[in-house]
């Protein structure tokens, strides 16, 4: 059986420059039992997000927004927007790590 990520529930998962030094990332979920699974704290957190992006947990901010059904990821850039070694200048594909985070069994219950 193939493994179901957070992709796999969302319309769509993005992200974005929110200015020259933070990343956006926001997850729209397909419908209320999605948004259950990517809102829970116990799956889903500024730690995960921290291991997931090296950066430092407490840099890490979430915001749920369940008449959305949407969740917002916001951290530091690493790297200043267009320096030298900034290799995503829009930060256009940091979502990835995020839209392949697995479900694990406990959140599929959620889900079905």
């Amino acid at each position: 059986m193939p493994e179901i990520t957070l992709a796999d529930l969302a319309h769509e998962v993005r992200s974005k420059n929110a200015g020259p030094f933070w990343v956006t990332m926001e997850l729209f979920m397909r419908d209320a039992a999605g948004y259950r699974i990517a809102a829970d704290e116990s799956f889903l957190n500024e730690r995960v997000i921290a291991e997931l992006y090296r950066v430092e947990e407490g840099t890490v901010q979430i915001f749920r927004i369940p008449s959305l059904n949407v969740v917002k990821i916001s951290f530091p850039r690493p790297l200043a927007q267009g320096s030298l070694r900034d290799r995503d200048m829009h930060a256009g594909q940091h979502h990835v790590p995020l839209a392949r985070l697995p479900i694990k069994g406990s959140q599929q219950n959620l889900w079905k």
